[in-house]
């Protein structure tokens, strides 16, 4: 392998796993009653699947080359964020896994594809996707935590919005500084979307599968 591979791989592994020890929740299960423990819980409870994590460590990879690294990935967490809020007071979205598994496929296929996203596509893209990541974060929150206060609430959404906000950032940063890639046609991000898009790909596949034991009834 060569180096430069290999130390994008090593980067990608590295921004994963660190997160991904967060992903337990934090007060083990205990009933939550506070705006600390909705903030504990935003921290330590979001990141459910791998589809979440590298979708937005794949957003910080693109809005390294949009020329706003730092305000490109407010698209997504205010979408997200909003996409949580209807979610838990009810407001459910359509094909909301379905939608999930396209994000990957497109943003994984679009910094695959050497292309740099102008600002506003980045934005517009990040926060069609955002919504519905959102709406995935508001279901589990509704269904586990249906009896939360607007604390708890106020404070999960904080917790959540800091955490992701700040793992894009990294992403960024680590793409420019760590993979010194300098323009989107760079081998490291490239790679980075390649193996998004193929978990996107994946995650595709499972949702036509599941619709299609649906119809013939065999789900």
């Amino acid at each position: 392998m060569k180096p430069s591979i290999s130390r994008a791989v090593t980067a990608l592994v590295a921004l994963g796993v660190a997160p991904a020890a967060l992903a337990h929740h934090p007060l083990g299960g205990m009933e939550m009653t506070t705006f600390m423990h909705g903030m504990l819980s935003g921290v330590g409870h979001p990141l459910l699947g791998f589809d979440h994590l590298f979708f937005i460590l794949l957003v910080g990879v693109a809005a390294a080359f949009t020329g706003r690294p730092y305000t490109a990935p407010a698209g997504y967490i205010g979408a997200m964020l909003a996409g949580c809020v209807l979610m838990t007071f009810g407001v459910a979205l359509p094909g909301i896994e379905a939608v999930i598994a396209l994000s990957l496929l497109v943003l994984g296929y679009l910094v695959l594809s050497g292309r740099a996203l102008s600002f506003g596509a980045a934005l517009g893209l990040f926060a069609l996707a955002g919504l519905f990541h959102g709406a995935a974060f508001g279901g589990a929150m509704a269904s586990a935590e249906a009896g939360s206060t607007v604390q708890v609430l106020v404070g999960y959404l904080l917790g959540l919005g800091l955490l992701q906000y700040s793992m894009a950032v990294l992403a960024g940063w680590m793409t420019r500084n760590v993979w010194q890639a300098r323009d989107a046609t760079a081998i490291q991000p490239r790679l980075a979307g390649a193996a998004v898009a193929g978990m996107g790909l994946f995650l595709s596949l499972e949702v036509v599968e599941g619709m299609l034991f649906s119809v013939l009834g065999l789900a």
